[in-house]
């Protein structure tokens, strides 16, 4: 086979075969594939698209791109979230520790930040010295100590993946269901877990950006987990606004310990504690959700996640003490508030707007090789429907070079609408799927 040719037909809108998947994603692992072909077949499944069986074949190959780690050894079912990707998504840094301190194990491999949207790895790496590439071993020991294990993809698991995740994210190619599909689920399916919750995001803040789009991706990522073996099922949220009120790396993790100490932003509790609880249901602790619920809210309100974070943090040779002092996370040196410049309602928070403004100020990349700053942000001081009189502040910006805050403000200025009637907003939970 030629590369340039299953290029050309998958250009041409016809169905790759099995074999010329399973052969494209072997070269791709061995290197025999430059990143030039790979971002050139990506572009054309974006925009010709994958049936469902090339959806599969692609995830199937993904996934034997590497080992389907065996965590038999480690008693208990295991467990674990994803999310398709939003603004403020800080969930997994709430509810692992959460889930894990009711009993559950959750081994969770996460992602870094695609586009606008920020990653589980990026924000961890904010607290010093906390390790996410640990080996397969390291990451197994870890879970039989604490129960958790906030970690990397490793070079053993999906590593077609690997390659293919840093090229979506700077090559326009990440908003397609089925290159989604086969990246959350290669990872998850080969990570060896039993039961998965997903949270499937829509908005103007997600990459599904109609809820219908966003339903087919949920339906067909339960599917193929099923099929994989795997207990599978999705919620579909709302990503309109940006989730919390921090934006940023640093300013992410801070709002996550608040949040586990009972003084975090409420829809980020409550959807924190529905997956938690979620999870508990799926890791067999007890089959009832009141049950797993009210055991999810005593972890929260007893400092229990708190403290299970903290032994997470110290397990991952990070340092805990950030827990306690947020001064020993990174800091931006510069502050500047944007104010409201008229009487009104918050009638939008533009989620993607506001990403994309985090990442101007360095929160995120725009090249594969481009260096994170950790300690810039955003931290919006206002929520869609609030009343507002000229000069209320409405989003403070930290950031570090006054060239990308220029541009960051540009954006923010459009992000936000205020005007005379209050919006209706979307239910933050529209939908379950796969729920037993």
């Amino acid at each position: 086979m030629l590369a340039v040719d299953i290029i050309k037909k998958k250009r041409d809108g016809l169905a790759l075969s099995r074999g010329e998947i399973e052969w494209f994603v072997a070269g791709l692992t061995t290197g025999a594939i430059p990143d030039y072909q790979a971002s050139a077949l990506l572009m054309a499944i974006v925009i010709r698209g994958m049936n469902a069986e090339e959806t599969a074949a692609l995830t199937d190959a993904m996934v034997r791109s590497g080992i389907r780690a065996d965590l038999s050894d480690i008693s208990g079912r295991k467990v674990d979230k994803h999310s398709t990707g939003g603004v403020g998504d800080k969930t997994s840094i709430v509810l692992a520790p959460l889930a894990a301190a009711c009993g559950a194990i959750v081994p969770m491999m996460s992602g870094r930040g695609l586009g606008h949207t920020g990653g589980t790895l990026d924000k961890l790496e904010s607290i010093p010295g906390f390790r996410i590439a640990l080996s397969f071993d390291e990451y197994k020991a870890a879970l039989k100590e604490v129960g958790c294990a906030l970690i990397g993809q490793t070079s053993e698991i999906a590593p077609a993946d690997k390659t293919l995740y840093a090229l979506r994210d700077v090559t326009a190619t990440i908003e397609s269901l089925p290159l989604i599909t086969a990246s959350i689920m290669s990872k998850k399916i080969a990570e060896g877990i039993d039961g998965l919750v997903l949270d499937v995001t829509t908005g103007r803040g997600a990459f599904m950006k109609h809820e219908d789009e966003a339903r087919v991706l949920a339906q067909t990522m339960v599917t193929i987990g099923r099929q994989a073996g795997v207990r599978t099922e999705a919620i579909l949220t709302t990503m309109d606004t940006p989730r919390g009120r921090a934006v940023g790396n640093a300013l992410e993790i801070v709002e996550c310990v608040e949040t586990l100490k009972g003084r975090g932003p409420k829809d980020l509790e409550r959807l924190c504690v529905l997956l938690a609880t979620r999870l508990v249901v799926l890791a067999g602790v007890t089959d009832s959700s009141d049950a797993a619920e009210r055991q999810v809210q005593r972890a929260l309100t007893s400092g229990a996640g708190l403290e299970k974070l903290r032994a997470i943090i110290t397990r991952q040779g990070g340092d805990p003490t950030i827990l306690d002092d947020y001064r020993r996370l990174p800091s931006a040196p510069h502050r500047r508030v944007l104010h409201a410049s008229a009487d009104g309602v918050v009638m939008r928070l533009d989620a993607g707007l506001i990403g994309r403004a985090s990442m101007t100020l360095g929160a995120g990349r725009a090249t594969v090789d481009e260096t994170i700053d950790a300690s810039v942000g955003l931290l919006v001081e206002v929520r869609l429907g609030d009343r507002v009189q000229k000069g209320h502040p409405l989003i403070e910006v930290h950031y570090r070079d006054a060239d990308r805050l220029d541009a960051a403000l540009a954006l923010l200025e459009q992000a936000i609408v205020i005007g005379g009637e209050a919006p209706v907003a979307r239910p933050l939970v529209l939908e379950t799927i796969g729920f037993e």
